[in-house]
């Protein structure tokens, strides 16, 4: 049997949609929070760069890493991405998310507009995603620029912050990562 999603290019802005439905789902279904928790980070795994996105956050301090401290960062970061993305997701039920409009910027990416739809509870709130799209027919979430705040780029300053408080050791972003792991 052909995989058919995979034998096509998929637009961006299809693609942003049917992710967040499947995470609107998990969210609203009956399940416990770690399952929620769980179920969310198998989505991100499947649609989101993590791996660039964390070697973006490192700025200029991955050009110092020897191969051994590039695998702990790249494990690391896998983990301490998982684990805020499906939390901080989680304490939403139900989201709403409407897909307006899309920007292609060049061959690798494209700007993806969409609204989280308000409830009694929040207002409305914009979110562009940033998708990389080299291969299209594998498009992966590169950014998510919520209210004009860019996530990654926060995520990078957070941790430049860490590492030059503490004389550019680069072990002491990984303690501070492995702290939050393990909290």
């Amino acid at each position: 049997l052909i995989n058919i999603s995979h034998s096509y290019s998929i637009e961006p802005d299809v693609f942003v949609q049917s992710t967040v439905n499947r995470a609107s789902k998990i969210l609203g279904d009956n399940l416990s929070k770690d399952q929620k928790i769980e179920e969310l980070k198998s989505i991100a795994e499947e649609t989101v760069d993590i791996r660039g996105i964390g070697m973006y956050t490192l700025g200029s301090y991955r050009k110092n890493l020897n191969e051994n401290q590039k695998e702990k960062y790249e494990t690391l970061f896998r983990e301490y991405f998982l684990k805020t993305f499906a939390s901080r997701l989680s304490e939403y039920s139900n989201p709403e998310i409407q897909v307006n409009s899309k920007e292609k910027l060049n061959e690798n990416y494209t700007m993806v507009s969409s609204i989280l739809v308000a409830t009694d509870q929040r207002p409305e709130i914009n979110i562009v995603w940033r998708i990389y799209t080299k291969n299209p027919k594998n498009p992966k979430i590169r950014d998510l620029i919520i209210e004009g705040l860019s996530l990654a780029r926060t995520q990078k300053e957070e941790f430049s912050s860490i590492i030059n408080s503490n004389d550019g050791d680069i072990n002491s972003l990984f303690k501070s990562l492995e702290n939050f792991i393990d909290s």
